[in-house]
């Protein structure tokens, strides 16, 4: 059984509005600078773990000498705290694995390890290109843009000699999108860059990809949108 010095070091993770202000601000007082002032490390010390006398004092919402200070000091503090939520936020409703990267396949049996024995609720996009063949490396480009904008997608790319099937694969297909989940194929875009423009983005590539509802909502990139536009805190 854990004593009681132990139970307090315990990291707790609050709901609600007085919830995250009070995370706010333990989190404000382990990033602070150690030339801080001690009365302003002690205000945020009581701010953030009251003892039963400070409690219904500081049981409030934040005070104006709190948000002086919190104006005086660096705003990237509190979007380090929202970016660590969000993370964490993300990490705790996820459903499988993060990768942020695509994944170069060398072969046919890396190709269909990749198809068969991802997690079931990942969403697998493999690219198929070839050197040389016009759209190919500027859709690679974007395809290293969304991957890291979702992270829950395994993204691939394969050169289409390492697939085993040229005859399939030949420069008039490609560059070629091929989506699976659990498994099964979900969609086959053969020459897809023929619904692009000659100059052709990410976004554009995103776009197209929702058109089809193969792309999950990126929630937590709005809310952090929201976040970095909106007014102060309560």
């Amino acid at each position: 059984m854990m004593s009681g010095q132990e139970e307090e070091e315990l990291p707790v993770n609050h709901t609600g509005p007085k919830g995250v202000i009070n995370d706010w601000r333990r989190f404000k007082l382990d990033s602070l600078d150690p030339t801080v002032p001690q009365s302003k490390r002690e205000l945020l010390r009581q701010m953030s773990s009251p003892r039963e006398d400070d409690k219904e004092r500081l049981n409030r919402k934040m005070s104006a000498q709190e948000y002086e200070m919190i104006q005086e000091e660096d705003e990237g503090s509190l979007k380090r705290y929202r970016t660590q939520s969000m993370q964490e936020m993300h990490e705790r409703l996820s459903f499988g694995p993060a990768f942020e990267e695509v994944k170069e396949l060398e072969s046919g049996d890396a190709f269909l390890e990749v198809i068969e024995k991802e997690h079931q609720m990942t969403l697998v996009i493999v690219h198929i290109y070839q050197h040389g063949v016009k759209g190919c490396e500027q859709l690679n480009s974007c395809l290293d843009c969304l991957a890291l904008e979702y992270p829950s997608i395994r993204f691939c790319r394969m050169d289409a000699v390492a697939t085993g099937a040229v005859e399939r694969f030949t420069p008039e297909v490609l560059p070629a999108l091929l989506v699976y989940k659990a498994g099964e194929s979900l969609a086959h875009f053969l020459a897809v860059t023929k619904h692009f423009n000659e100059d052709f983005f990410a976004t554009d590539v995103e776009g197209f990809l929702n058109e089809y509802g193969l792309l999950p909502k990126k929630e937590f990139t709005a809310w952090a949108d929201d976040e970095d536009e909106g007014g102060n805190v309560e």
